[in-house]
């Protein structure tokens, strides 16, 4: 049952990329509001690694592990962000200026979520490992942050005459590889030495720092301007809150 639960979850952090394409294709919000989006889910997220996985991290397996952990992550996302915006993907979770990427840019976007999944949804099976359920900050926070990645990317698959099957079926196999991404950080470390865990922890939490740096607080800014602190503030308050009613 534990598994199913911690592939539920998983499936739900990856749905929001599917959600995100849908308005990408049929609707396509206004670049302010999702900006404002960003902005929030990036309080969101440095809330949940600061106050759940880096905190959980040093309980579990100590600093040398945790620390070790977050420079590894930091380090491999930025060598891997740089090999992603050679081929076109620096922009994946941007907002704006999308409609005129190529098929290439655009496949590179989703090449690019899955590479920003893979962290994500590995932290969503470590924090089912305590029993005592799934980190609401953390799962708030990835849903959020996939929104406009998904958007991005199949506005740009639309614009170059990709088939509405092919796009969404895509982004349907990226869902369920976060699905499975989950799945296998509960059933991998389920029972694992602490030190092992902790750094796990650490690599995702200084990969998704990383990420919120390189690609989520540039656009949240570029859109939002003198609103985007504020948002981002509001969304790290927010997450706070939770963390400590129901962590």
């Amino acid at each position: 049952m534990d598994f199913v639960i911690a592939l539920g979850w998983g499936l739900f952090g990856g749905s929001s990329l599917l959600f995100g394409a849908a308005l990408g294709w049929f609707a396509r919000p206004s670049a302010r509001v999702t900006a404002a989006v960003m902005a929030f889910g990036s309080g969101v997220l440095i809330s949940a690694i600061a106050f759940d996985l880096m905190d959980e991290a040093l309980a579990t397996g100590g600093m040398a592990a945790s620390a070790a952990g977050f420079a590894t992550g930091a380090i491999g996302f930025t060598l891997g962000a740089l090999v992603l915006a050679r081929a076109g993907a620096h922009g994946r979770k941007r907002s704006s200026d999308r409609k005129s990427a190529g098929s290439e840019a655009a496949l590179a976007i989703a090449l690019g979520s899955v590479f920003d999944g893979i962290p994500e949804s590995i932290v969503i099976g470590l924090s089912l490992l305590d029993g005592e359920g799934v980190s609401l900050p953390i799962i708030a926070a990835i849903f959020l942050s996939n929104v406009p990645e998904g958007m991005s990317s199949s506005s740009g698959m639309k614009a170059s005459g990709l088939s509405k099957s092919y796009v969404f079926g895509l982004w349907g196999g990226i869902a369920l590889l976060c699905g499975l991404g989950s799945l296998a950080g509960f059933g991998l470390f389920r029972g694992a030495a602490p030190e092992y865990i902790a750094v796990t922890q650490g690599v995702a939490a200084g990969a998704m720092l990383a990420m919120i740096a390189d690609t989520m607080i540039p656009e949240a800014f570029e859109e939002a301007r003198d609103a985007a602190g504020l948002i981002t503030a509001a969304g790290f308050l927010v997450a706070f809150v939770l963390s400590h009613l129901f962590g």
